[in-house]
């Protein structure tokens, strides 16, 4: 069967009718909270780490490094299997899919805690998102087929609230573990939840199959497709210490490009493609994947130096950091479940252009921050930005998996989920080297400015890799005129530098109004909530 009679099959108006449930099992409401339970794991899982990672890194004795990559080696294997874990859940039912992920995501979490070496923390990380790409596909695929087309969208907005809150009270929560408790409890945490989500799942989750849901696998297309992977977000996460012209970065790339080519081609030529190729023939769905992907390089490229500037300018705990942020999850909490009623009554194309637009206000506003901005002034940009970051998460979700046949609601999910992880570090990287090179330029002149003694070369790169975080490079026994100076200084590059990186986070979302409206209600929405019950 081809990709193409795939796609046609699953726009057939005789799709079965949702069935009513009865009981516990299978009832929609229920279904979301069992798999809200899980995917607020990993949501958090993303942010209450990084304030864990400097106890991480005096405790164990990691280098700088080291500690990166207890982030990185998470969400690069999160982006490398997000695809192939949604075929699975396509393959061998979203259910099971979902349980064995949150089972391994919290073993992986304890043993994180039971660590004593950064290689071990490191690589139950990475386990950590494995599976955690298990899950996340698998929970939208649940929800696809639990609940009817008309509240489809009312249920993906309060799965997106639980993603938006998760991933920014992560600072807060983290803060307050790793302050009170230790930062083993960060990780220890996941522990009971995993338990909760497991069992609430074992008793609610009915596993829904389409009856054309595909039989083998694409074992070299899960290769391709993984090998591309790979190399794209290991090229973005190496490009800040590499050097963006370095040859090195470019090999990757052009290794990631040849393994697209070559995954493209194959997925032509098998019966049972991995990523069918007619999916993108939906111009809705194609916009989609792109527009979550902008709408990540905007907000996670953006809102990475916030937290910096909050810290380090501000002089703020990594708690009350977080808490400076609520405005941006409140708005989030309060504007998902609205902006998913929005879109079930006059469609996506609306609310999406609409929150790029607030999107692309709230990062122009942003860039005009400095270092004596009121609270106030901040909260208004948070809260802006909140509000217009809650109908893309809500619409671009229902836009992707809405636009995919059943049999490849998990496919989809995990396209919406890579997109988005390869948005994030591409904008954190990408408007990391804006950031650096804004620094770079601007610093030599400040300092002489400033009528500070000149740095040699190791103490003008030192100087560079402090200010692009904001901190200050003052040497212990400086006067205290010349170390205000080097502060006025550190502080006026920095906010210079951020400012630039959100300017360039708000065209970044103005260019993403227009492909919002490209998208359209899915076309198969209608099938939500059919097939094979077991």
């Amino acid at each position: 069967m081809t990709s193409q009679t795939t796609v046609d099959m699953a726009k057939s108006p005789e799709s079965p009718a949702p069935a009513s449930p009865k009981g516990l099992r299978g009832h929609p409401w229920l279904t979301l909270f069992s798999v809200a339970i899980g995917v607020m794991m990993v949501a958090l899982d993303g942010t209450i780490v990084a304030i864990a990672n400097p106890a991480i890194k005096n405790d164990l004795g990691a280098s700088l490094a080291d500690v990166q990559w207890i982030t990185n080696g998470y969400f690069l294997a999160l982006a490398v299997a997000l695809i192939t874990a949604g075929k699975l859940g396509d393959r061998f039912g979203h259910r099971q899919t979902f349980l064995i992920g949150v089972t391994g995501f919290a073993v992986a979490s304890g043993a994180i805690g039971l660590s004593h070496s950064i290689a071990l923390v490191v690589t139950f990380r990475v386990l950590q998102g494995l599976f955690g790409a298990l899950l996340m596909p698998a929970a939208l695929g649940l929800l696809r087929a639990s609940f009817p087309a008309e509240k489809l969208n009312m249920a993906i907005g309060i799965w997106g609230m639980v993603i938006g809150a998760s991933t920014a009270g992560g600072p807060i929560i983290g803060g307050l573990l790793v302050e009170h408790v230790s930062w083993q409890s960060v990780f220890f945490v996941n522990v009971p939840v995993g338990v909760v989500a497991l069992v609430v799942g074992a008793v609610i989750l009915r596993d829904h199959r389409a009856e054309n849901a595909p039989k083998s696998f694409d074992i070299l297309g899960i290769l391709l497709l993984s090998a591309a992977m790979f190399c794209l977000v290991w090229a973005i996460i190496q490009a800040p210490t590499w050097g963006w012209g370095d040859g090195l970065t470019w090999l990757f790339i052009i290794g990631s490009l040849v393994c697209f080519g070559l995954f493209a081609f194959w997925e032509t030529k098998v019966k049972e493609p991995l990523v069918p190729l007619g999916l993108f023939r939906s111009v809705p769905l194609s916009a989609g994947v792109i527009l979550m992907a902008l709408m990540a390089i905007a907000f996670l490229g953006g809102i990475f130096f916030i937290t910096f500037y909050l810290q380090n300018v501000h002089g703020m705990s990594p708690v009350d950091a977080g808490l400076h942020l609520l405005p941006l999850t409140g708005m989030m909490i309060v504007a998902s479940p609205l902006a998913g009623w929005a879109i079930t009554k006059v469609g996506p194309r609306i609310p999406l252009a609409g929150g790029m637009v607030f999107t692309a206000v709230a990062m122009f506003g942003m860039s005009t921050l400095a270092t004596d901005t009121s609270s106030f002034t901040m909260s208004i940009w948070f809260a802006l930005l909140g509000f217009g970051l809650a109908p893309v998460m809500v619409g671009a979700t229902e836009v992707i998996v809405g636009n995919a046949p059943m049999e490849l609601s998990g496919v989809a999910g995990g396209l919406q989920q890579a997109s988005m992880q390869i948005g994030g570090s591409l904008g954190t990287a990408v408007l990391g080297a804006i950031m650096a090179s804004k620094v770079s330029s601007d610093l030599p002149g400040n300092w002489t400015a400033a009528g500070l003694p000149p740095l040699t070369g190791a103490q003008a790169d030192a100087a560079t890799e402090a200010v692009q975080v904001g901190v200050p490079p003052v040497a212990p026994g400086t006067p205290a005129a010349i170390a205000e100076k080097i502060t006025s200084v550190t502080y006026d590059t920095f906010v210079a530098g951020m400012g630039l990186a959100c300017l360039v986070a708000a065209g970044v979302a103005a260019v993403a109004v227009f492909v919002a409206l490209l998208t359209k209600r899915g076309a198969n929405a209608d099938a939500a909530g059919g097939g094979v019950h077991v």
